[in-house]
């Protein structure tokens, strides 16, 4: 049996139920005076599915209220749909291939990845990435078309993209305005632990900051050189990350614009921090997702398409 033919998926009182679950493990939360445990569900075939009532401040709401999914219009199970469909694909799902599914509105499907993709939203890791005896990985790469691609245009801008991975751990990457050692060494030293090992290329941009480190390794891409002292100097999991993202927004996306590509870094950071390396699967990471959407909000305003 598909899990895409849980209850949750197709009835939206299901669906409601399974949402209160992860959020409100200790009970109802009202999220306009913070009070837990003194809310009642409203019964009745006059009020909305999902519906409860605080008896401390007498103000009613739903799970989806102080969330991404509040004011949504479409069926909350169609967004846990979405969700999973979401952090269950390796490369992501277009907008249109949700539109598709999902029997939604292009517009819909499109706004609807956007508050997914701000609910995968990681804040800063605790103590950063790395710490003592550690290996942190920083490259950079471009993302956008080629210039072989466009028949009698200018070649298309290139956008930059900085990203951090610690060896066998979590990643962390950057839209940059441009990869210089100015704009680098503040996203360094804030991100990665000192007592860190850094590993780069041969890259000058990454020397100053190298020497704040516990030590700098670099392997240099310019002469073939991608390996060596046993195997330790390299950056191949770095070069595998941008694997994945390029495969991603070239193969399934097709096209990221600049003032999105920091939500689809986000998208990818996120599904990488859950791999099943990590002990996820997707059912794990659907469920990792569903606790991000409390606090934040993303309104179609803020959210051009342009």
């Amino acid at each position: 049996m598909s899990i895409l033919s849980k209850t949750y998926f197709h009835d939206e009182a299901a669906a409601f139920d399974y949402l209160e679950s992860i959020l409100w493990p200790d009970g109802a939360h009202c999220p306009h005076c913070g009070v837990i445990g003194r809310s009642n569900k409203m019964q009745g075939k006059s009020h909305r599915i999902g519906l409860w009532k605080c008896y401390a401040c007498r103000k009613q709401f739903t799970v989806k209220v102080g969330t991404v999914f509040e004011h949504g219009r479409i069926p909350l199970h169609k967004m846990l749909q979405a969700v999973y469909l979401m952090t269950s694909s390796k490369k992501g799902i277009s907008a249109h291939q949700l539109h598709r599914t999902l029997e939604i509105t292009y517009k819909s499907a499109w706004f609807l990845a956007h508050r997914i993709r701000e609910a995968m939203r990681e804040g800063d890791f605790d103590g950063g990435l790395g710490g003592e005896n550690k290996v942190v990985e920083a490259d950079e790469t471009y993302v956008g078309g080629k210039a072989k691609n466009r028949a009698y245009k200018a070649p298309p801008k290139k956008e930059p993209v900085v990203a951090l991975v610690e060896r066998e751990g979590k990643v962390r990457s950057f839209h940059m305005p441009s990869v210089t050692a100015k704009n680098l060494r503040p996203v360094l030293v804030t991100q990665i632990d000192r007592k860190s090992f850094l590993m780069t290329d041969e890259a000058k941009v990454y020397r100053g900051a190298g020497r704040e480190y516990a030590g700098h390794g670099t392997v240099n891409h310019s002469i073939n050189e991608y390996v060596r002292h046993g195997g330790f100097m390299h950056t191949n999991t770095v070069e595998g990350y941008f694997s994945i993202l390029k495969r991603g927004i070239t193969g399934v996306f097709q096209h990221v614009s600049q003032q999105h590509l920091k939500r689809y870094l986000g998208e990818f950071d996120f599904r990488y921090n859950t791999r099943s390396a990590l002990g996820f699967d997707d059912a794990k990471r659907s469920v990792e997702a569903l606790r991000g959407v409390v606090g934040k909000r993303l309104t179609y305003k803020s959210c051009p398409t342009a």
